[in-house]
């Protein structure tokens, strides 16, 4: 009995030996295979983070801070063409403009705000069909500033006369942090004041209601019961 308890954990142990075996022999080379891959990958980003991608943010960040100075200065003091044409193209002390910038630096924090410098610089010259394309191509998770470019794409689509696709934008901008009451609000209350304006008076309403309803201490609460009469809501 007592030689028949030793052999039986032996027996055990040689069957998942032979199963473990078997397994390998069968998946080994699959195995290996994305294994190597695995490693290939992770080192293959790891060399691109840091061999590229940190030297390309480095370098990017240097070349676009004389533009964004200029830039900075526009915002605090008024847009003019000489100025914006800088921005755009470099010259006079800046090096290289965001449109370069923008091109070559792309994925890099730098490339990023060069789109959202460029999209402003194009609304301020009215060319906007660029505005659309550069704040397109920029995205944040800065919600105020994000909620800004979708504002300013909404604008120049209501430059353009594309009613529909300004309102959606100027939704957008409501929707991306409700968290910000002063964002928030301004944006519908934008979104409310647009919809209107394109005889969409239902959206309007429903807009100028959740102003009421939701940012009862919203800076436009004043006027909101009068914005809505206007509309025929009595309530």
């Amino acid at each position: 009995m007592a030689e028949s308890k030793v052999i039986a954990p032996v027996v055990e142990r040689n069957e998942i030996v032979d199963r473990a075996k078997g397994f390998w022999d069968k998946f080994s080379k699959p195995i290996i295979i994305v294994g190597a891959a695995l490693i290939l990958i992770i080192g293959g980003w790891l060399v691109y983070k840091n061999l590229i991608v940190a030297p390309k943010e480095v370098k990017s960040a240097d070349l676009i801070y004389p533009s964004e100075q200029l830039f900075d200065k526009m915002v605090q003091t008024g847009f003019n063409k000489d100025s914006i044409n800088l921005v755009l193209n470099g010259g006079g002390g800046i090096p290289t403009g965001v449109l370069k910038i923008a091109s070559n630096y792309g994925g890099t924090a730098a490339g990023n705000r060069a789109n959202f410098i460029a999209g402003a610089c194009y609304l301020h010259s009215k060319d906007f069909n660029k505005a659309i394309k550069y704040l397109k191509e920029f995205s944040t998770s800065a919600t105020q500033v994000q909620t800004a470019a979708y504002g300013m794409i909404g604008d120049a689509y209501s430059e353009l006369k594309k009613n529909e696709d300004a309102l959606e934008y100027y939704k957008k901008a409501a929707q991306v942090n409700t968290k910000d009451e002063f964002m928030t609000t301004e944006s519908l209350f934008k979104a409310a004041m647009y919809a209107e304006s394109i005889n969409k008076p239902k959206e309007a309403i429903e807009m100028y209601k959740k102003i009421r309803d939701d940012f009862p201490k919203n800076s436009h609460s004043g006027d909101i019961e009068k914005y809505l009469a206007r509309l025929g809501v009595f309530e």
